[in-house]
């Protein structure tokens, strides 16, 4: 064996223990006639000692050769350390070397293999498979282990199967571009990757499966940012004979489990909000309720005043930001400027101090009299110390900037904290949203979705006003699972086609495998997805998912390690009948 032990493991029960170890060479401290190195793998460190007078004179100068990052064996006897190092787990002891292998010699590692690296991010995605082994990696990747093998574990006690999919199916269109893949064999043809695997899961219900889930890869070719991947990875979920509670309850369980088994925390309530009630509130569909902050609506008591500003808006709304009336002139200023950014779009903002006394000082003092301060008080929830901020504008703008100052303030006063959690349901999301630019409705979730039954009267003549079976799990401001009840039959599946702007003749090329399934005796059937990437980051207290991936992309969708995407040779384009367009 290359080790009896590994290098986290051993105590002061060893000691007089013979032990071989392996590993690689954390740091080394030469003091001439006793050299110390510490030897590390993926479970911890120990400590070597090398003495000129009890050490072999070979694996004593040998030993002096060692570099960072060099890969050896070492045998020895575990030894009492005399200056003892109480913050790891082997701190009481040190190995006596009496023989060394250097199996594998290493360069010097472009950044330091420590938890506080000198290597900035993009060296580090470079040689990512040096990152890995600085602890703040390898525990994010031995955490995503340990969530996925709670998921398993909670699904499969309730029945679930884990069923693999194919990763080469055909381009649908879902809301995202498709990656497509070539197929040598079927000349001008091509496979996509799966933005979900959605169709299958729905098939596994007509096929009888009841219960499915998968931890699958999913493959989106859209723009990146720090919680995207161009592949990431779903929990998967499907189930038959179910209605919308059904699946609630089910990933509520999931969710508990999980907070309790990975985090210690009971979580009891799971609070349910409809999308409208969330768009009015909190500006977004997916909040955070850790805090408060909760949108007033000023309309009654802001226009009229003449303050043209809020005379010729569609809304005027305002929060209340707790302890901010101690806010400075260029505090305050430098907010204002944060909300007039290109990424924000704010014209501007209008601000009232709510004093101590009970009087407010505001910034437009010269249209609102202390009454009409005190009614924006009572909407907002300000209290004595607290500021109110107001925004107006279009409705739906207006809104979305005032949910993005919401965020940032909250993150500054530091009540966005990492190890408090907040799950919620926001349910009754629309079936349909309309584009804009080409006038046509699209499905806010997928072409799948049921409608609510009470709403089926409306898609003639009120599409946008139809709420669909759908609903999202958030955690801390985090959508990290969605889902729905599905469309089941085919006469249904067909109208929510025609709705959707698709011919007869469209949605048989692109859906027909689906539509003839539903003949055949489909069960009603509702699922969701949780999102695996970024669920493991926020019980991991991050914002990004990057660290919990082991090889991830970076912005451009490029694995710099690799160097992919890259070119393929002529030979290979030959063979796909591809010719490539360099203009």
């Amino acid at each position: 064996m290359y080790r009896s032990h590994n290098c986290g493991e051993l105590n002061a029960s060893n000691i007089n223990t013979e032990v071989t170890l392996a590993g690689w060479v954390q740091k080394s401290r030469d003091k001439g006639f006793m050299n110390w190195v510490d030897l590390r793998d993926r479970y911890g460190i120990t400590q070597l000692i090398f003495d000129e007078s009890r050490t072999d004179k070979t694996v004593f100068e040998l030993a002096k050769t060692l570099g960072r990052e060099f890969v050896i064996q070492v045998k020895g006897t575990v030894i009492e350390r005399e200056a003892k190092n109480k913050n790891i787990p082997t701190g009481e002891i040190e190995i006596l070397v009496s023989e060394l292998n250097i199996l594998n010699a290493a360069l010097t590692p472009p950044f330091t293999i420590e938890d506080e690296t000198d290597g900035g991010e993009d060296i580090r995605m470079k040689y990512r498979y040096l990152d890995i082994r600085r602890n703040p990696v390898k525990n994010s990747l031995l955490f995503r282990h340990k969530v996925a093998m709670e998921v398993r574990k909670y699904l499969s006690d309730l029945d679930f199967c884990e069923v693999e999919t194919p990763y080469l199916i055909k381009s649908t269109p879902e809301g995202a571009r498709d990656f497509v893949v070539p197929s040598r064999m079927n000349e001008g043809q091509f496979y996509a990757l799966p933005q979900s695997p959605q169709t299958f899961k729905q098939l596994l219900m007509v096929g009888g499966m009841d219960k499915y889930f998968q931890i699958v890869k999913c493959f989106r070719d859209e723009d990146l940012r720090a919680d995207r991947q161009p592949e990431f990875t779903q929990i998967d979920c499907e189930m038959a004979f179910v209605e919308q509670e059904d699946i609630l309850n089910v990933f509520e369980g999931l969710t508990r489990h999980l907070l309790k088994e990975i985090k210690g925390i009971e979580v009891d309530k799971f609070p349910r909000i409809t999308y409208d009630y969330a768009m009015k509130t909190y500006g977004n569909d997916k909040p955070d309720i850790r805090f408060g902050m909760e949108f007033g609506e000023l309309n009654e008591f802001a226009k009229h005043k003449d303050f043209p500003v809020f005379n010729a808006a569609e809304l005027v709304v305002g929060i209340a930001v707790p302890g901010a009336g101690n806010y400075t002139r260029k505090e305050i200023d430098g907010l204002i400027d944060w909300v007039k950014r290109p990424q924000v779009g704010a014209s501007g903002m209008v601000y009232s101090k709510c004093n101590d006394d009970g009087t407010f000082k505001s910034s437009v003092d010269k249209f609102y009299d202390q009454d009409d301060l005190a009614q924006w008080a009572k909407i907002t929830g300000a209290k004595p110390g607290d500021m109110i901020f107001v925004l107006s504008g279009p409705a739906d703008k207006t809104r979305g900037q005032l949910s993005a100052l919401r965020m940032e303030l909250a993150t500054r006063l530091g009540l966005r904290k990492p190890e408090e959690f907040a799950p919620l349901w926001v349910v009754d999301f629309p079936l349909l949203e309309l584009d804009e630019e080409s006038g046509r409705y699209h499905a806010m979730h997928h072409p799948f979705t049921s409608p609510k039954p009470e709403d089926m009267h409306l898609l003639e003549t009120e599409p946008g006003k139809v709420r669909a079976n759908a609903y999202d799990m958030v955690l801390n401001g985090n959508e990290i699972g969605g889902g729905s009840i599905r469309i089941h039959d085919k006469a249904t599946q067909q109208l929510m086609f025609k709705y959707l702007g698709f011919t007869e003749d469209e949605a048989k090329a692109q859906f027909g495998f689906l539509m003839d399934a539903f003949q055949f005796g489909a069960p009603p059937h509702g699922g969701l997805a949780f999102g695996l990437d970024r669920l493991v980051a926020i019980l991991g207290g991050q914002e990004t998912i990057r660290d919990f991936i082991a090889f991830p992309k970076n912005n451009s969708g490029r694995d710099v390690m690799i160097d992919a995407p890259a070119k393929i040779d002529d030979a290979q384009l030959k063979e796909l009948h591809i010719k490539v367009d360099t203009i």
